[in-house]
């Protein structure tokens, strides 16, 4: 039998070698505390007792009544599992092979990794928790060096066609997988993280040929896991375990799990996916960065001119645009979704990250930037403009009127340069 300890008095001590942890000191009651009344007391407190009444389960205890600390010792029975945890219980993890549900919630609370100023560069500095990322090196065969000019943003004249690049810590450029033409099951070896893109990457291991490839990782996918890309068509096996007849319903139960790679016209309505195609035998062009995702909202079932068919897919962004049927779509969201509540913390860690400083129009020359020159901080009698003299206010609009996208049904929410209520 066993039995809960009498009353100690706690009393923190803060340990002087540590500035992080708080040391808890058990100290016995002193024995001046007590008088006569008060050894009466003591000797029925270290009487064991048994309860006479039937134990409440915890959560009410928790909820209905505080939690008092008991002063004599109490026996602690063994609690007997119900038939549903024992089903439960014997029932091994590896046999429930459907994957979680996928659910995306804004409000669910979230931590960040934070860390003890002791610098300033540390103090504002927040990252996502992701321990689960793989510590080593990348697989070297998939990876080529990114160095060159194009490093600082030039292209082959030596002409800068991008701003605000340059310098960076050396790295490796991971070759991605976005198109998934391989059919069969494939493992997950492990989850890596990319410095050259928000979202984590997974190292897959073809079970048939032992050959590797990197994808973009789903929310939540872990090594282990075993995903299948189905662009290929429909598996001989699968297709005779459904009697030969192909039933939508059971079809999307046994494709459509986290990670798989399949044309659209095969995932339900109401999914969420990423790595959205946008044609037939092309790789992924759309929601490929961190916590992104797109909603199959409808699927056309008229043909188009060029005796095509397409699906409608809405994005973070409020545009709804119609997709290829045979274009591919991965089930899920892309993951590290706690990717835009990161803080750097200094500006030396947007350099390692190969992003020179903005500087502002009106701070240059007159030779750099309409804005720029004059005696003090005036822009003169111009409206804002870019470097290159194109409108930079108002929602200037740069479409031409006989040339629009076919392809939007209902364009992005545009608030005409201005900031959107929230």
């Amino acid at each position: 039998m066993e039995f809960r300890a009498k009353k100690f008095i706690t009393t923190p001590r803060i340990d002087p070698g540590s500035d992080d942890q708080v040391q808890l000191i058990l100290q016995p009651p002193s024995i001046k505390q007590y008088s006569q009344s008060g050894w009466d007391g003591l000797l029925k407190m270290l009487q064991p007792r048994v309860l006479l009444r039937a134990q409440k389960p915890l959560c009410h205890t928790l909820t209905l009544r505080p939690l008092r600390p008991r002063t004599y010792a109490t026996a602690v029975e063994e609690p007997i599992p119900s038939e549903s945890q024992q089903t439960f219980t014997s029932t091994s993890i590896s046999s429930s092979f459907a994957p979680p549900a996928v659910v995306v919630d804004s409000n669910a609370s979230f931590a960040m990794r934070t860390y003890t100023p002791r610098t300033p560069g540390v103090r504002h500095l927040k990252r996502a928790i992701n321990d689960h990322l793989w510590k080593g090196r990348p697989f070297l065969p998939l990876t080529f060096a990114k160095k060159g000019h194009g490093k600082g943003g030039r292209n082959n004249s030596g002409r800068v066609t991008i701003r605000h690049r340059g310098g960076g810590h050396k790295t490796r450029i991971r070759t991605v997988d976005f198109e998934r033409m391989v059919p069969g099951p494939h493992m997950v070896e492990r989850i890596e993280h990319d410095p050259g893109r928000t979202a984590h990457i997974a190292l897959l291991n073809e079970e048939a040929t032992g050959k590797k490839s990197y994808i973009v990782a789903p929310e939540g996918m872990r090594a282990g896991d075993v995903v299948q890309s189905y662009r290929a068509g429909i598996p001989k096996d699968l297709l005779d375990s459904m009697g030969g007849v192909v039933d939508p319903g059971v079809l999307a139960a046994k494709t459509a799990w986290r990670g798989n790679c399949l044309p659209l016209h095969m995932i339900p309505m109401g999914s969420l996916v990423y790595n959205v195609g946008s044609a037939k035998g092309r790789g992924a062009v759309f929601c490929r960065s961190a916590g992104t995702y797109a909603v199959v909202i409808s699927k056309d079932d008229a043909t188009t001119k060029g005796g095509e068919k397409h699906v409608t897919v809405k994005l973070q962004s409020g545009e709804v645009r119609k997709v290829s049927r045979e274009a591919c779509a991965t089930i899920g969201v892309a993951s590290n979704p706690h990717y835009q509540h990161e803080q750097l913390g200094k500006a030396g860690r947007k350099r390692w990250l190969n992003i020179r400083p903005t500087v502002r129009g009106l701070a240059m020359n007159a030779c750099d930037h309409p804005h720029g020159g004059g005696r003090g901080k005036s822009k003169g009698n111009v409206d804002p403009v870019s470097p290159w003299g194109m409108p930079a206010k108002g929602g200037y609009k740069t479409r031409q009127v006989r040339k629009p996208n076919k392809w939007v049904v209902t364009p992005r929410v545009r608030n005409g340069g201005k900031r959107r209520a929230k």
